[in-house]
């Protein structure tokens, strides 16, 4: 009896694998998502105008291809015969099918969103107890992509047991459809997502969502730590975000990413450094890189961060590592300074910088500490360094900033974060060590 029992065990254990094994997310996803800038203020013409722009703006080129559908489309109630989910007539008269088809005409792919409860966060009808009805009408629709909410969840939360089981039903019905449809958990971080998603989801939110502003403490986001947070609520300031991360990479990689939230770059509340900073620690942190800005009207400033194909690599990066934060130091004016360092394919790295204090820093940065983990040859060794946000004489990003041994003394500003990529380099009398930038 006991053989049979653990023989069950282990055939559960193994369909479990199998069913999150969608070969989606491979790196994290990229693409554009309605909610940050229209809210529920959504229609066809909406959407359609964003995929035109993503293809006209040729940002398909560096790697956003999701057109993402948030919150509020639902028709006042599901099919009344086959409690099927069914579209508002008025904002999508031909229908989800037609709309899929023309975003697939436009050689994108398209996402849809529903709530892992009675009702989504904007009230309209959750997939709580509909889920193989749903998944297969998402499958007939066309749907390549669903991020699942968490609102009005009947209370089946508080261990991660419970939320697990919740977010498995769709997770299976997703994958009995036939269709690869990637499975984006949005529940906030509650109950821990990064101990008990990697088997079902293709990537999770890790905290509240985010608000367009770089610090702003905000009782609606309370948690200091993304650690046993008991609410973890909205309004969570971009730097509160990064925070939450820095323990939790250790659970991402390849097809399982920590979604650190939509980007707000573009949406008017943050500096351009704050935002070059938000785009930056999303991608080294290997956050699922989705604009949440009106993309049929850009600034110049704007679509330069969002296409540094620099910076764009580092997130993509076959390895899928995200980068950990080797220090974090308070800086005498307020808020801190941090190092973070990771490792990429092909025995190269990446390490930052980032500022969170209200005023200008100056500070050394010893390769000894970015290459803590790789141990005293790579400590000691040159590297030629390339700073992601200069570009080159070819006028691409990513500058050559010379041959460096032993580290450099940095000067950033508020709010400012620094990226570079460093290369092993050949022993050479050019190296400059503990170089002056």
């Amino acid at each position: 009896m006991r053989l049979i029992t653990s023989l069950v065990a282990l055939t559960s254990l193994y369909t479990a694998v199998l069913a999150a094994d969608n070969g989606l997310a491979v790196t994290p996803q990229m693409g554009w998502n309605t909610w940050n800038h229209f809210g529920c203020d959504i229609s066809e013409d909406t959407i359609l105008s964003a995929a035109s722009a993503l293809v006209a703006n040729n940002l398909t080129q560096f790697g956003y291809e999701y057109v993402i559908m948030d919150d509020c489309w639902h028709a006042p109630s599901r099919d009344n015969q086959t409690g099927a989910p069914v579209a508002d007539p008025a904002k999508f008269p031909n229908g989800i099918k037609d709309l899929s088809d023309k975003i697939h005409a436009m050689g994108l792919k398209f996402g849809i969103y529903s709530d892992a409860g009675t009702y989504t966060c904007g009230g309209r009808f959750g997939s709580l107890g509909h889920e193989q009805i749903d998944a297969q009408t998402y499958a007939e629709w066309g749907v390549d992509y669903l991020k699942y909410d968490n609102c009005y969840n009947e209370g089946l939360s508080g261990t991660p047991q419970i939320s697990h089981e919740r977010y498995a039903n769709m997770s299976q019905a997703l994958n009995a459809t036939g269709r690869p449809i990637l499975f984006s958990m949005c529940n906030w971080g509650e109950d821990g997502p990064w101990n008990f998603a990697q088997n079902i989801a293709n990537s999770w939110r890790i905290s509240g969502d985010i608000m367009d502003n770089f610090d702003r403490f905000d009782d609606r986001c309370p948690c200091t730590s993304v650690i046993d947070c008991k609410l973890p609520g909205f309004h969570c300031a971009m730097s509160r975000i990064i925070d939450f991360a820095a323990p939790v990479g250790q659970k991402a990689g390849p097809g399982h990413w920590n979604d650190l939230d939509m980007l707000e770059i573009g949406n008017g509340g943050m500096t351009f450094d704050e935002y070059v900073t938000h785009f930056s620690m999303w991608s080294i942190l290997k956050s699922p890189l989705i604009l949440g800005n009106d993309i049929t009207n850009m600034t110049n400033e704007t679509l330069a961060i969002i296409t540094n194909e620099a910076v764009i690599a580092i997130n993509q990066d076959a390895a899928g590592s995200p980068a950990n934060r080797m220090w974090k130091r308070s800086a005498s004016e307020g808020g801190d300074l941090s190092l973070w360092a990771g490792s990429l394919v092909n025995n190269t790295f990446v390490f930052a910088l980032l500022n969170t204090s209200p005023a200008e820093q100056t500070v050394g940065v010893d390769l000894a500490d970015v290459f803590f983990d790789q141990g005293k040859s790579y400590q000691t060794q040159a590297y030629e360094v390339f700073d992601l946000w200069q570009k080159d004489g070819a006028g691409s990003w990513g500058k050559s900033i010379g041959i460096i041994q032993g580290g450099m003394n940095v000067t950033i500003g508020v709010h400012q974060t620094k990226v570079w990529k460093a290369v092993p380099a050949p022993q050479a009398n050019t190296k400059r060590n503990y170089a002056e930038l």
